[in-house]
């Protein structure tokens, strides 16, 4: 079974090359985040054609927002609200084989890492904090993923020194991001196959006028599991192509596959 994750920014902007790496990748299922659809305006049809029958969404006119399209039917639709204010930012399934999926779009966070001069880095630390609380109950085997909005090493971005102090790498998210994964012992699968310091991008941004001669990257987007799931990871992959399709998002696809 392939699990494939992608913050696409607007799944209706967008919906030309969501179809293409539908087609051309085949996962069996695609969790989405930033759909920036209602759930009335999701291109409910348009996928279910492309041959993914099983849909949940969790949408938000203009922002946020997160869907899991699949292949195989999905029980237990359900949603957290982490950000304590009723923001579409969580969308969770059960798998066919009784394992969990969950789908989270985490908050960026704004520009400043300081919460009293910045209170969206505040909510973003306390989304943080209110999913470690979940994640220490957890007793099920589960995926976790999506976009984390952290990239927490050193190798995780293009240069350390100078994005040190800069909102998605700062001491403290690096901090609280690994208190999440001491929580449930979770496996980075990203890591797992990909081991530092060896390059592993999956974000670059809108403003670089070449995006790969720059290089300017940062790993934000996670595949997370249960350490009962490690032995049944077969592989992972980044698609960087997808950065150069037509209308690009800022993220590229991350596709897991495991032996279920």
């Amino acid at each position: 079974m392939k699990i494939a994750s992608w913050n696409i920014n607007s799944v209706r902007f967008r919906m030309d090359i969501v179809a293409r790496f539908l087609k051309e990748m085949a996962p069996d299922i695609l969790c989405l985040q930033e759909t920036k659809a209602e759930n009335a305006q999701f291109p409910m049809d348009a996928l279910k054609g492309l041959g993914y029958p099983h849909i949940v969404i969790n949408g938000q006119k203009m922002h946020h927002g997160v869907a899991i399209l699949s292949k195989v039917p999905l029980v237990e639709d359900r949603s957290h609200d982490w950000q304590d204010n009723g923001e579409a930012r969580h969308i969770g399934v059960r798998l066919p084989n009784g394992v969990l999926l969950e789908n989270v779009y985490v908050p960026a966070g704004g520009d400043i890492p300081d919460r009293e001069q910045n209170p969206k880095f505040g909510q973003k630390l306390d989304f943080l904090g209110r999913m470690i609380d979940w994640s220490s109950s957890l007793s099920e085997p589960t995926i976790l993923t999506g976009d984390f909005n952290i990239a927490p090493l050193e190798s995780d971005v293009w240069n350390h020194r100078q994005l040190i102090d800069v909102v998605s790498h700062t001491p403290i998210e690096v901090e609280t991001l690994a208190r999440l994964q001491a929580s449930h012992n979770w496996v980075d699968l990203g890591r797992h196959f990909v081991p530092a310091p060896e390059r592993l991008f999956t974000w670059w941004s809108y403003r670089a006028k070449d995006w790969s001669v720059s290089d300017r990257g940062r790993r934000l987007d996670h595949m997370w599991a249960s350490p009962s799931l490690r032995e049944q990871a077969v592989s992972h992959t980044v698609h960087e192509a997808c950065r150069d399709w037509d209308k690009p998002s800022d993220h590229i696809p991350i596709v897991t596959e495991f032996a279920f």
